[in-house]
């Protein structure tokens, strides 16, 4: 089976010569293989395509993608959008009493599943051209799992809520106070419950649409707007972005109790937060922008355990690139030499005070720093950069300071190429930063776009490339795991490793996700005390000591995994639970 896909944001025909069409083999002999549309884009038949691929090759702009698939999958077409234009192959399936995850890339159709399922979208079966009657639909799905599903939902006799995935969007949509919202959305007399689960007492008064609402706190408010409703079938879409690993764990929690009395399905990029959370996950695997394959549902430790191999065995499909978890030596910091070093700091606020404990940055160190929101981690780190003075105490050195902020909000009107062109030349000119940000983060699929009109995280991504590019002597990089998939997520890991390590500079990274934490860190700074009224900073630690300070603090333990090496939350009063916190391991490293 072999399909053609058109990238219609990439294809630029005013731009090119039409290579698609001048170099086709089968156009050149007579046929009409691939023909220019009425908005002047290329059609391909796929009837006629021979794969060649001397389209793919040929396009300036990467907008074909011929791609063979398993001929199997020809019957599991759900949904089509346009002629060479996204296809989803297979659904999800949601089960009562049992939370259900999906797992997968950004781009290949999570959305559009979920979509699906909460009856957004009617599935076209792959014509494209019109919708059909539900009785087709009940004819394709009859004798699987999902029939009595779109049964109900054929006759309206299903309620479901989506979380969206992009909770920073809500103020431009909701007006009011957020006990306004809350109230407007309760449908079933929860919210007092839901706002204690939560814990959101302290933001009830708060506008959704001013700036003074995080978006930690506007994750919280979407999550609560669904809870409060009493509906059949929940749908959570990324709920833990922005959300420190308090509140993940939290959220998790109070979803997993909700999944043993409705059907739960939630995506999510977490994979310590996907593991506590589901019993099943679905893996999707497929090409951005072309098509997306959903796998039948499997464990969820044999599901993560997979995906992070990048390979199914039962189709074999090789779908990834395979997530390794290596032992890295902790360097011996006292033979590197000292960045920064600081002495007892504190910074006093009209209602919050924070103090750091005396503390060594050395060169080229990654230092991942970890905490609760509203703790002070970012005031910290503006301190030393100079931007913010301490109410007292000393910073030795002054050092020069790239930062990506935790929110992104592009004030820049043209397009990515030109954003980098002004701000980050040297992503162009460097062959180091060519083949090590560039290329492994793919920038050059976005280059056309206008950068306003970028998803969260192809911003990240962007914003993410632009800190690493500045000369500096630190980069801090704040949250670079939000709106990026697991993969994407390795990825950047790497990169920031990379460019440390050449460069001899440090990094300062802040993040909630522990594999990425895990992953990227020689040593932590730990934060603790009361969210928005004290923070205390200790370390630099070495990650084993830091994570198990950290995490007897989130009162939770992880062990390894014997296959992967990956961190796993135990469960809470388990055996392994019981023993680590015995013995004081509450992160074992390996």
């Amino acid at each position: 089976m072999r399909i053609a896909v058109l990238l219609k944001d990439r294809c630029k025909p005013k731009n090119c010569s039409m290579e698609c069409i001048k170099f086709c083999p089968r156009v050149r002999a007579g046929d009409e293989t691939i023909i220019k549309g009425e908005d002047g884009k290329p059609v391909i038949s796929e009837e006629l395509c021979v794969g060649c691929g001397i389209c793919v090759h040929k396009c300036p702009f990467d907008a074909i993608k011929i791609i063979g698939l398993a001929e199997e999958l020809e019957t599991d077409l759900v949904h089509q959008f346009s002629k060479n234009g996204f296809r989803l192959f297979r659904l999800p399936v949601p089960k009562s009493g049992t939370c259900v995850g999906i797992l997968g890339p950004n781009g290949i159709g999570k959305t559009t599943a979920i979509k699906i399922l909460s009856g957004q979208i009617i599935p076209n079966l792959g014509n494209y051209k019109k919708t059909p009657p539900f009785e087709e639909i009940l004819d394709y799905f009859s004798g699987t799992e999902l029939y009595d599903h779109f049964k109900i939902l054929s006759e309206k006799d299903i309620k479901c809520v989506v979380k969206p995935q992009y909770v920073d969007k809500l103020p431009k949509v909701m007006k009011g106070k957020v006990i306004e919202v809350l109230k407007k959305a309760d449908n079933a007399g929860k919210i007092d419950l839901v706002v204690e689960k939560l814990n959101i007492e302290n933001i009830l008064d708060k506008e959704i649409s001013t700036a003074s609402i995080s978006g930690g706190e506007l994750q919280l408010v979407s999550i609560a707007a669904a809870l409060v409703k009493d509906v059949d079938l929940y749908f959570f879409d990324e709920p833990s972005s922005y959300l420190d690993i308090y509140q993940r764990l939290k959220v998790a929690r109070v979803i997993k109790d909700l999944s043993e009395k409705k059907k739960v399905l939630v995506i999510e990029h977490d994979l310590a937060v996907l593991d506590f959370l589901c019993d099943n996950v679905h893996l999707m695997y497929g090409t951005e922008g072309a098509y997306g394959v959903v796998t039948h549902t499997r464990g969820v430790r044999h599901a993560i355990n997979t995906y992070l191999s990048g390979y199914l065995k039962e189709e074999n499909i090789r779908f990834g690139e395979k997530i390794e978890f290596f032992d890295h030596p902790p360097k011996k910091r006292q033979e590197m030499n000292i960045l920064i070093t600081y002495d007892n700091l504190s910074k006093s606020f009209k209602e919050f005070k924070l103090d750091i404990e005396k503390g060594v940055i050395r060169q080229g160190e990654i230092i991942g720093i970890v905490g609760p929101n509203a703790i002070g981690k970012t005031t910290f780190v503006k301190m030393l950069a100079g931007a913010i003075k301490p109410t007292s105490g000393k910073i030795d050195f002054e050092i020069k300071v790239s930062y990506k902020p935790q929110y992104i909000s592009p004030d820049f009107s043209g397009t990515v190429r030109e954003f980098l062109e002004k701000y980050a030349q040297d992503l162009f000119i460097s062959p180091f930063f060519k083949a090590e940000i560039l290329q492994p983060m793919n920038l050059k699929y976005l280059f056309d776009k206008k950068l306003e009109m970028l998803s969260g995280g192809e911003l990240q991504r962007v914003a993410i490339a632009n800190a690493l590019v500045k000369e500096a002597d630190v980069y801090l990089i704040d949250e670079p795991s939000a709106y990026l998939d697991s993969e994407q997520r390795m990825i950047t890991s790497r990169t920031v490793r990379r460019v440390i390590e050449k460069s001899g500079k440090s990094a300062m990274i802040v993040d909630h996700d522990v594999y990425f934490i895990d992953m990227i860190s020689d040593a932590l700074i730990v934060f603790d005390g009361e969210p928005g009224l004290r923070g205390v900073g200790r370390g630099p630690f070495s990650l084993h000591e830091g994570m198990n300070r950290f995490l007897k603090q989130v009162d939770i333990t992880f062990r390894r995994d014997e296959d992967t090496h990956r961190p796993r939350v135990n469960k809470p009063g388990s055996y392994m639970d019981r023993s680590q916190r015995n013995d004081g391991e509450y992160y074992y490293n390996f």
